[in-house]
């Protein structure tokens, strides 16, 4: 069973990393707001492909809450009923939670895949959560980090919903990010107590603690890049898609995060040294480095080469596998007795 828990759980962090890059996807094309209303799509569970779908039609059946525009707004039917001739609004309300009633069907499906791939993520978690029940004599954990994770995966859904109906508040954006975070992390954790092999890392205490500095410095990084991401979405919307504007004046938080990577390439290169010289057995830190250029490679080519396509959510994505692959080696550098008894 703990064989096919732990499998089940590698296909859940997949399928949670298929999640953050559709929504970097999502940020890049500006697609946050393609699906106006949650959990379906314009009312739909398939979303429209062409702007009649949503526009008045006579003598047609509506579902309840079936989403059409008009006059530049969204009205949802009150309840099923067959149209006439003309439009009555007795039968429509006003949708009220945002003033945002524009279809674009590329964004539109675009934010319905990462929505799907979102919705599929859950499987899994909940197959290895049923499945951690068979192992709770052996190790408690597993239920508890698998029910935590089916909680955070229901909060991280609740949080999509606020983004949408808050017309992609930039602090609700960053709570979805870094709930996405935590999940990962649960997983990770899930991963490494089920392994069946023992570690053959060497503890080192100065290298833990320095560990977990990387780790928080990465999270910050990812907090900012949300925030310097959101000021590129707001000049996007002051001078169009310009690239060479979006930074021409950027705020102190880009300057804060470029700055802060250096001190993350610093951190992590003392890491990397350090676990080579002592000889401690995280091979993994071959992934950090390769992950620390990439980052840096993105973010310059981003600010000087004017934002190459795809350099955004490829940026982003590589953080969030930076801070996992960081996770998983502060685990491993962790005495034997504190995680595996």
């Amino acid at each position: 069973m703990k064989k096919r828990f732990r499998k089940t759980a590698k296909i859940a962090l997949v399928m949670v990393y298929l999640v953050i890059v559709a929504g970097a996807v999502v940020r890049m094309t500006g697609s946050g707001m393609g699906c106006p209303d949650w959990p379906k799509c314009f009312g739909y569970y398939v979303p429209p492909t062409h702007i009649s779908e949503l526009q008045f039609k006579p003598n047609h059946f509506y579902k309840k809450n079936v989403v059409i525009i008009v006059d530049e707004t969204l009205k949802v039917a009150k309840s099923d009923f067959t149209s006439k001739d003309t439009l009555n609004l007795d039968h429509w309300d006003t949708y009220t939670k945002h003033d945002y009633a524009i279809f674009n069907p590329v964004q539109t499906w675009v934010e319905y895949v990462n929505r799907l791939i979102g919705a599929l993520s859950g499987i899994p978690i909940l197959i290895f959560t049923v499945m951690s029940f068979w192992l709770w004599r052996e190790k408690k954990r597993y239920v508890i980090l698998s029910l935590l994770t089916v909680f955070g995966m229901g909060f991280q859904a609740w949080l999509g919903k606020t983004v949408v109906d808050s017309n992609l508040a930039p602090f609700k954006i960053t709570i979805h990010m870094a709930m996405a975070i935590v999940i990962v992390f649960l997983i990770l954790y899930l991963l490494y107590i089920s392994k069946p092999e023992k570690t053959h890392q060497k503890f080192n205490k100065r290298f833990n603690t320095v560990v977990t500095i990387a780790i928080v410095l990465t999270f910050i990084q990812i907090i900012l890049g949300t925030q310097v991401r959101q000021y590129v979405d707001e000049q996007i919307k002051n001078v169009g898609y310009v690239k060479s504007l979006w930074l021409e004046n950027p705020t102190l938080q880009f300057y804060v995060h470029r700055s802060l990577s250096i001190l993350v390439l610093l951190i992590n290169s003392w890491l990397f040294l350090r676990n080579r010289r002592l000889n401690l057995g995280h091979s993994k830190l071959n992934w950090i480095m390769l992950c620390i250029f990439a980052e840096i490679s993105t973010g310059i080519a981003m600010f000087y080469f004017d934002f190459p396509v795809a350099s955004q959510p490829i940026h982003i994505v590589i953080a969030t596998i930076l801070i996992g692959v960081q996770f998983y080696i502060r685990l491993e550098s962790q005495k034997p007795s504190v995680i595996t008894t």
